[in-house]
């Protein structure tokens, strides 16, 4: 009897511990089946947020603003680089699930997008916008991101810029009666953003963000200065490109006759932003290269664009 015990006792120890190595094998296979899914899941849906911005490319002056929303608690983590012609913009996400949220190293890039946003933003409903940034032909739709769970108080902007917010409808940016944990964006005063409209920069963080035209100023306003900065330079590169793109064309069209007048300006401008450091080299230099370059077109009676 005392062998037999012996032998039970060993032989339920044994299925005890091969039990619970089963056991351990399948949570660990089902968790890491689980990370995988989450991580395709994330992948997947940063590529779909990539294809849905492209209806908001508008080719026109006024902006366009669309909602996304998703069954998760999500994080859109925005990333610039400037390597390359054009620079890349990368897109990935992080989804809260079992009260944590999950963890990829899977990014989502397109060198034609350019999305100004804060390093990432939370939350299950966003706001998309986009304006055409323009310099002095049109160089790409800029886009804006915002979570409805942050919201922003214009209460003293100019008139324009007062209407073209309440024509896109959105329901975090507040022209009056704001929350009070909105975030004050103000043109005169102190406050959370301040703009400074007449020498075009933007304050933020302690940190000015030199702006031309009113795309550019609201890029500003809803990104963080690093991106901001980042995505500026990636519109510099694209532009240098555009730039040798319509001097071929005046070439094109000065043999046939009809002289464009801006390719030597147009020539001067790609020089002064082809190496562009910061924002702050946006001058009135640059500025005024920009305008005179429009003009020049606009009156031309071969107009490159």
């Amino acid at each position: 009897m005392r062998k037999d015990g012996i032998e039970f006792s060993f032989t339920w120890i044994f299925a005890m511990i091969v039990g619970m190595t089963i056991l351990f094998l399948a949570i660990y296979a089902a968790t890491r089946i689980t990370q995988t899914q989450e991580t395709v899941i994330d992948a997947s849906t940063a590529k779909e947020i990539g294809i849905l911005l492209s209806p908001l490319e508008t080719g026109f002056e006024s902006a366009k603003t669309t909602s996304l929303i998703l069954p998760k608690e999500t994080r859109i983590y925005n990333k610039c680089n400037n390597n390359g012609n054009f620079g890349r913009q990368v897109i990935s996400l992080s989804q809260k699930s079992f009260n944590k949220w999950t963890d990829t190293d899977i990014d989502v890039g397109f060198s034609n997008k350019y999305i100004f946003s804060d390093g990432f933003v939370e939350g299950k409903k966003f706001y998309i916008f986009s304006k055409p940034f323009e310099f002095p032909f049109k160089v790409s739709d800029v886009i804006y991101v915002t979570s409805s769970d942050k919201t922003y108080c214009f209460d003293d902007a100019p008139e324009d810029i007062r209407d073209e917010l309440s024509s896109l409808g959105q329901e975090n940016i507040y022209l009056e009666n704001c929350p009070e944990e909105s975030i004050k964006v103000c043109f005169s005063g102190s406050c959370d953003v301040y703009v400074d409209y007449s020498s075009k920069y933007v304050e933020k963080e302690n940190e000015k963000m030199y702006f031309s035209g009113d795309s550019m100023m609201y890029a500003a306003i809803f990104s963080e200065p690093e991106i901001y900065e980042c995505q500026l330079k990636r519109l510099m590169q694209r532009e240098v490109q555009l730039i040798e793109i319509y001097n071929g064309k005046a070439e094109i069209v000065s043999a046939k006759g009809c002289n464009s007048d801006v390719k030597n300006e147009l020539s001067i401008l790609s020089g002064m932003i082809s190496d562009i450091k910061g924002s702050e080299n946006i001058n009135t230099a640059v500025i005024g290269t920009v305008d005179d370059i429009k003009n020049k077109n606009e009156i031309s009676r071969c107009r490159l664009w």
